[in-house]
């Protein structure tokens, strides 16, 4: 197939309901995360156009980007194989291109400018990237300050990595100037005295803003600093973050819903506390082209829920939640031909 025809196959599939200007090119793609890994690949209408298999295992949980994507690359993680699964989007879709090992089970994967940054149960390890080709050979490696298997997420800040570990730690660790990880992990300091479950974040420029689930927080980390914290109201553990715009949205579980907020200068100001409803508790969620996604579990099934998003921050959910068997794991969207 031709990537005329790979593309023409989502417009079809597509069609006229998606609202957002650009999405006829709109991928959003998934993990199966069983023990038989697979790439999913849907349409914003959420119809499967596409599976892969990962070459690895699944198994991983409470983490946050699992799977993450930049340009035409996806990274995923093999929590069970100890390696992260390298995609591509080519002429007839995605195919699967390297598989990296990684010195410690992967929880979280993040693109930096040149490097593959991943956040394994006690370490962190940078990887350089060229081209579409990711080093198989780590170029850094720091030790996590708790390092007792409850690293959360890993996100990419100007010359640093944030990282969550769930018992209670938000650090940094510096980036050397060509871009591998270096130094120690330094917690950040004005960790709330209540801190509970640190877990999903979203970085953007200098700012990183992040989740203290349990506590039912959201807190703004600059300069390795925490500079406010902002209460859920009333929806229950916010736990993934992403960013469109001035908005920001947090997915809560358990109270299945998704919440919307403003973010400006070092103020997370609450809009609304439910701008969207889910079929099941969150496990991850993600933005990019008119569109935020949302992985939601309920027992044995997994639901895709997909939404449009106005100038205005206001979700409209473009079709029923499309069922996922078993537990899939990280949510990317990806505009096709990037």
């Amino acid at each position: 197939m031709t990537k005329f025809g790979f593309f023409s196959l989502m417009v079809v599939l597509i069609g006229a309901a998606v609202p957002a200007a650009n999405a006829t090119n709109v991928a959003v793609v998934t993990a199966s995360n069983a023990t038989t890994n697979q790439l999913l690949v849907y349409n914003s209408s959420g119809t499967l156009i596409q599976t892969v298999p990962t070459g690895g295992q699944g198994g991983v949980s409470g983490n946050a980007g699992g799977l993450e994507a930049k340009g035409n690359l996806v990274a995923v993680v093999n929590f069970g194989s100890l390696n992260v699964s390298m995609f591509e989007l080519g002429s007839t879709g995605f195919r699967l291109t390297q598989l990296v090992p990684t010195i410690s089970s992967p929880v979280s994967v993040a693109f930096g400018d040149d490097h593959l940054y991943i956040l394994g149960t006690t370490q962190v390890e940078s990887h350089r990237i060229f081209g579409s080709n990711v080093n198989l050979a780590p170029d850094g490696e720091v030790s996590l300050v708790v390092a007792d298997g409850s690293a959360a997420q890993v996100g990419v800040l100007p010359n640093q990595l944030i990282i969550t570990e769930k018992s209670n730690m938000i650090e940094t660790v510096d980036l050397l100037p060509e871009g591998a990880v270096g130094g120690i992990a330094t917690p950040v300091k004005n960790i709330p005295a209540n801190v509970n479950t640190p877990f999903g974040l979203v970085a953007r420029g200098g700012n990183a803003y992040v989740t203290i689930a349990h506590a039912n927080e959201i807190s703004l980390v600059r300069d390795g600093a925490i500079l406010t914290v902002t209460n859920s109201g009333t929806q229950n553990a916010p736990c993934w973050l992403t960013l469109v715009g001035p908005y920001l949205f947090s997915s809560n579980s358990p109270s299945m819903t998704v919440s919307k907020y403003a973010v400006f200068g070092p103020k997370i100001v609450q809009v609304a506390a439910v701008a969207a409803s889910l079929n099941g508790d969150p496990t991850d969620i993600a933005s990019g082209d008119g569109l935020v996604a949302v992985i939601a579990g309920s027992g044995p099934v997994t639901y895709l829920s997909i939404f449009s998003v106005d100038e205005d921050g206001n979700l409209t959910l473009l079709q029923p939640a499309a069922t996922i068997g078993g537990a899939a794991n990280g949510i990317a969207v990806i505009q096709a031909g990037n």
